[in-house]
């Protein structure tokens, strides 16, 4: 994973800020003041993972995202300084990864960069896991579906591996939300409910691998 991150923010005293921590950790920055630059420096990096605004001149973080998804499965940390949660929903639908209200402190925004980068994969006792028609590759980080490519962004895949890993365990809302994102999660089961949602949508015919039970969480189950 290329230790360079994106950050698309028109106001620069922020991006200032968000800069000299990541540099400070030891992650190359690349800046961008608008949609269409972020666009321009995506296409001439290798990006590690992408800490985009919604509200931003020329194309909004929105459209960003949408495109940058078109062709990439980078980690997407969407900023937003909007009260109204169908504004962030909207971002996870269309591909973001995870994201952080502003103002924030720059030490949350950090761990969340640092989660989404390392990811929070489990133990490699295999390279891949396989049920049924699907089959996950840990090193590559990619799926198949009846060996068909089948491209899922970095929460849909983290998702998908801890459930194939353990497979037929129930898990709660809350044991995966702790699992994928951390202790220190602030969203709720809304987020999770719109990745699992993505994840099946992806896996078409297959979708009913993912089981949801009632009351509890859910579970990957190999069909017949």
């Amino acid at each position: 994973m290329s230790k360079t991150i994106l950050i698309v923010e028109d106001q620069q005293v922020l991006r200032e800020i968000m800069k000299e921590y990541l540099t400070d950790e030891g992650y190359r920055v690349l800046e961008a003041g608008d949609g269409r630059q972020a666009l321009s420096l995506f296409r001439e990096h290798e990006v590690g993972l992408v800490i985009l605004d919604i509200m931003l001149p020329e194309l909004d973080g929105w459209s960003v995202c949408r495109r940058m998804r078109k062709t990439s499965d980078v980690p997407i940390l969407m900023l937003t300084s909007r009260s109204d949660e169908d504004d962030t929903l909207l971002g996870f639908e269309l591909g973001a990864d995870d994201y952080v209200v502003k103002p924030c402190s720059p030490p949350i925004l950090l761990a969340r960069a640092k989660r989404l980068l390392e990811g929070r994969r489990p133990p490699r006792s295999r390279d891949t896991l396989t049920g049924g028609a699907i089959a996950l590759h840990l090193p590559s980080r990619s799926v198949t579906v009846n060996d068909s490519a089948c491209s899922l962004t970095h929460t849909e895949f983290e998702i998908l591996a801890c459930l194939m890993n353990n497979k037929e365990q129930v898990f709660t809302r809350e044991q995966l939300i702790m699992k994928i994102w951390g202790y220190d999660y602030a969203g709720d089961e809304r987020t999770l409910s719109s990745h699992i949602r993505n994840l099946r949508a992806k896996l078409g015919a297959h979708a009913n691998y993912i089981v949801t039970v009632v009351r509890s969480g859910y579970k990957f189950e190999e069909k017949p």
